[in-house]
């Protein structure tokens, strides 16, 4: 009977343990779950995208146009006599001659040697990012331009490259480039080394500066007749200050924007966000930039949003780079 006993208690306390073991295992699961879902709760969804917005035109920039005098106001107007209207040209390097007149205020292009800034003028080939040009009776030329018809684009810029927007600032002349000889494997640059136009963007060589690392583009289309927007900034790199607000800023031809009495606007977005509208023509600062790469769309449209075509260059995109 003693022995029946002491089996029973034995047999007893196993199934004591294995039923807290049971239990305690059922818990842990379910402690395990919620801990789970907790997790799954408390985990901070994807980055928000980044809040851009309009800034007021910089502290610096108003103190250089208080240090310019009447320059601000001046009326720049622009020639280019070279190269020629529709002329053709039997050589991959195409001279660039432009002459300055109107009421200038004392605006002259020109680069401060301290500073690296100045009056300059923005030559754009194509529909390619600007070069600035600087001093006007230095030469300037464009190398390596392959064969094709090609556009040339030119307006006067202050030194923190805000166009020019009275009448005769902007030229624009087509050219043909005939068994020049240009490598398109090789960019476009000026006779100073600048780059103008990379078509071999996706080599493993170092890319080009300001931009200038796109395929490039020719005249297409293009009509001078016809309305006519120029992307113009921002490019390149924005370091530390620079990049507290960032101008966007454009030429418009043969088109008056709504809000100065016309029919059209220009449509905006940065990293592919939703798109702005810009309704006057004047440029616009944007703050609130992260550090990294982003990527920049100007648009020409109509009242009801169409995107107004003239060659394909109604439509641009920029990848700027913001330091901090």
């Amino acid at each position: 009977m003693g022995g029946i006993m002491k089996t029973l208690k034995i047999t007893a306390f196993f199934v004591l343990i294995t039923f807290a073991w049971s239990c305690g295992g059922t818990d842990t699961a379910t402690n395990a779950n919620k801990n789970s879902n907790t997790a799954n709760t408390n985990t901070k969804p994807e980055a928000a995208r980044e809040t851009i917005t309009i800034a007021e035109r910089p502290q610096s920039v108003k103190d250089q146009m208080a240090a310019r005098g009447e320059q601000d106001q001046a009326a720049p107007t622009l020639a280019i006599v070279l190269p020629a209207a529709n002329s053709t040209v039997s050589n991959s390097t195409v001279k660039v001659k432009l002459n300055i007149s109107g009421d200038l205020k004392g605006y002259k292009p020109h680069k401060d040697p301290e500073t690296g800034m100045g009056n300059h003028i923005h030559v754009i080939l194509d529909n390619q990012p600007y070069e600035a040009y600087y001093n006007l009776d230095q030469e300037f030329e464009l190398r390596n331009v392959t064969d094709g018809e090609h556009t040339l684009r030119v307006f006067p810029s202050r030194p923190w490259h805000e166009s020019y927007k009275n009448a005769g600032a902007f030229q624009m002349v087509k050219f043909t480039v005939k068994d020049g000889g240009g490598d398109a494997s090789k960019p476009t640059t000026t006779n100073t080394g600048n780059t103008m136009a990379n078509s071999n963007a996706n080599s493993a060589s170092k890319p080009a500066s300001e931009g200038k690392d796109m395929p490039s583009s020719t005249a297409g289309a293009v009509d001078p007749a016809k309305p006519l927007l120029t992307y113009s900034r921002p490019k390149g790199e924005y370091k530390g200050a620079d990049a507290d607000s960032i101008m966007i800023d454009f030429w418009l031809a043969n088109a008056k924007l709504t809000g100065d009495g016309g029919e059209y606007r220009i449509r905006y977005s940065i990293d592919g966000s939703e798109a702005k509208y810009i309704e006057k023509w004047e440029p616009i600062w944007l703050s609130g930039w992260s550090a990294g790469k982003h990527p920049v769309k100007l648009e020409l449209v109509d009242k009801a949003g169409n995107l107004v075509d003239n060659g394909g260059y109604n439509s641009t995109t920029r990848e700027i780079t913001i330091t901090k």
